[in-house]
């Protein structure tokens, strides 16, 4: 082979990846292979070639992303803090859900397509449960708080609809935190954010 083939293939596959990652961060891990291949300018063979399966073209785009939640976590599990460690995972979570809807499905979701992030799920799942150990040990959060808890609420974040705006979503994060805090008028470096009144639309 050439170098120009060996060349020409190496974009491809970067231009695929691309492309799988906007439409996987839009759109969700489902969007059909042939899609994928229309929206990079090339043959569904071309991209079955490179990627046999979803799984993998799934794998090669998020791998990335993944790796940054995971040091993310990491970050968060040495935040001194437990507060500002836990809130801090809820409000990065909600980050995500607004930006990439396909790596939520990837880590908090089981699709089929995300099972080789399987071991970053559990040691997320882990993670989370230290954060929320920590927090009712401090009594940052109230004392019948679990991880089962936090995980509704991360579950309410991620099936918030994007048609809304970035500012209703803040304010849903607030109002979870805030179920969850010992003190729900504890200042922001402590606790959740006392919510200001909303803005009347202005007829």
């Amino acid at each position: 082979m050439t170098r120009k083939p060996r060349v020409d293939a190496e974009l491809n596959r970067l231009r695929i990846i691309a492309v799988a990652r906007a439409a996987f961060a839009g759109e969700g891990l489902d969007l059909p292979m042939r899609e994928i291949a229309r929206r990079a300018g090339l043959g569904i063979a071309t991209v079955h070639r490179h990627f046999p399966a979803r799984s993998d073209l799934v794998t090669a785009a998020l791998a990335e992303l993944v790796a940054e939640c995971r040091g993310d976590m990491r970050a968060s599990l040495d935040e001194p803090d437990p507060w500002r460690a836990l809130s801090g995972v809820v409000h990065g979570f909600a980050k995500h859900r607004l930006r990439d809807r396909g790596l939520n499905e990837a880590l908090l979701g089981s699709h089929p397509a995300a099972a080789a992030f399987a071991v970053d799920r559990r040691e997320q799942a882990r993670a989370m449960e230290q954060l929320v150990a920590r927090a009712r040990e401090a009594g940052a959060v109230r004392p019948d708080v679990t991880v089962e808890d936090v995980r509704v609420c991360l579950g309410a974040i991620a099936s918030f609809r994007l048609g809304h705006s970035a500012t209703d979503l803040q304010r849903l994060v607030e109002l979870l935190l805030i179920g969850l805090a010992a003190d729900a008028s504890a200042s922001p470096e402590r606790g959740a954010r006392r919510l200001r009144p909303r803005r009347q639309a202005i007829p």
